[in-house]
């Protein structure tokens, strides 16, 4: 099995139980997947960008637990260390397991993003994000012209809930 196939199967065995939660990160991943793809990301980028879209909300259940809340800010303290120890069980290499934690420690963190795996794992969350919130079209526009930077990217948020087509080139 390849390693995000290994990833996918044990964030589904820890939200075992979830399938709202288990649902959630899939589609993340699917739409990171295909942004990185779409981008043209190079390989190590892209299997960062997929395997942080499947760990991005491992610390949900212990900000629940801790904080009674499960914040943005509480699941990007809570997340690192778990997602550290998951990709270390499977040997993933240390520099790998540290950017997947800086990502998954920040994937709330919308000021000052940089680098493309970042933007492209805050527009897949927010892609599924908008969605699972039922938020309001003006909202939406707001976060297309603030927050979506790459071109994938806003394409599908475009696509999807502002019903415009791609430009013909």
């Amino acid at each position: 099995m390849s390693n995000v196939g290994n990833v996918m199967m044990r964030m589904i065995e820890y939200d075992r139980g979830d399938p709202k939660r288990i649902q959630h990160f899939i589609k993340v991943y699917q739409f990171a997947a295909l942004i990185g793809k779409m981008e043209h990301v190079d390989t190590r980028t892209q299997e960062i960008i997929e395997i942080s879209a499947l760990v991005h909300d491992i610390g949900i259940k212990v900000s629940e637990e801790k904080y009674h809340s499960s914040a943005g800010k509480y699941q990007e303290i809570e997340g690192p260390p778990l997602a550290k120890t998951l990709l270390k069980s499977l040997d993933y290499p240390v520099p790998f397991i540290n950017r997947v934690c800086w990502l998954v420690g920040h994937h709330h963190t919308y000021n000052d993003i940089k680098n493309i795996d970042h933007q492209i794992l805050v527009e897949a969350d927010f892609l599924v994000n908008a969605y699972e919130d039922n938020l309001s079209v003006p909202s939406i526009r707001k976060v297309l012209t603030e927050l979506f930077r790459t071109t994938s990217g806003k394409w599908l948020l475009q696509t999807m809930y502002l019903g415009q087509n791609r430009k013909q080139d």
